[in-house]
């Protein structure tokens, strides 16, 4: 997969690009990433790409020429790239939507900044948008972050063992079932005895319920989608 990712500041990406699991994909070549400086698609003085809001207000809005001149320059070298707009305006993101992104080969990362983009950019440039949570980051750059990394682990070689992704939290839209490792006692508390019996068959089917009482207490609301679903009667 290729990630294509519009900022203002691309600086503001070469430490976590070079640590983790974003760093062994890159280093695997399974990803692959351009970074596009936005202020090098303007043509205004003092490579200016933000300009006060028509009808007054507060703060600064990206301008459209500059974002419109760099989405032009990606597709040039890849017509089919889908172009994501990092917005809290935007569908939230989800292990589901992380899915479907994997499966695509070319994805465009837009990190808004200040008070946001000309909206005829949202009209004619963007497939999607996409909100990380509902709430407000100075920029687009940590979603964009989050972004790779929550559909980075999902692409076949990233992760070292497959396996592990399948199980994950969310995976099967439950969270992950209680994990416990050495001592066997810790100050009176004792992992549970299933798990030190060997019997697999009961690990797992104990590990399934768990998962299920686990999201129903602290996540009622993946609990219902799941109940919905039809995978468990109440």
């Amino acid at each position: 997969m290729h990630f294509n990712i519009i900022t203002l500041f691309p600086d503001f990406f070469k430490d976590p690009f070079n640590t983790s699991i974003i760093k062994k994909a890159l280093e695997k070549r399974v990803i692959s990433i351009d970074l596009i400086n936005l202020r090098d698609f303007t043509t205004y003085n003092h490579r200016q790409c933000d300009d006060k809001p028509y009808g007054g207000g507060h703060g600064m809005v990206l301008m459209i020429e500059p974002v419109y001149n760099a989405i032009t320059h990606i597709k040039k070298k890849h017509p089919d790239s889908k172009v994501i707009y990092l917005s809290p305006q935007g569908k939230v993101f989800n292990q589901e939507k992380a899915e479907s992104f994997a499966k695509i080969k070319n994805i465009t990362l837009l990190c808004g900044h200040y008070e946001g983009i000309d909206d005829r950019i949202l009209d004619d440039l963007v497939d999607e948008e996409i909100s990380i949570g509902d709430y407000i980051l100075t920029g687009g750059e940590t979603a964009s972050l989050v972004f790779m990394e929550v559909v980075s682990r999902l692409i076949p070689g990233v992760v070292q063992k497959p396996q592990s992704v399948k199980t994950d939290s969310l995976s099967d839209g439950l969270l992950k079932y209680p994990q416990y490792t050495k001592p066997e006692e810790f100050k009176g508390s004792k992992v549970p005895e299933i798990l030190l019996s060997g019997n697999h068959p009961k690990i797992k089917e104990w590990r399934k319920d768990q998962q299920i009482e686990v999201t129903k207490k602290k996540r009622p609301d993946l609990y219902r989608k799941f109940i919905k679903r039809g995978n468990q009667s109440e």
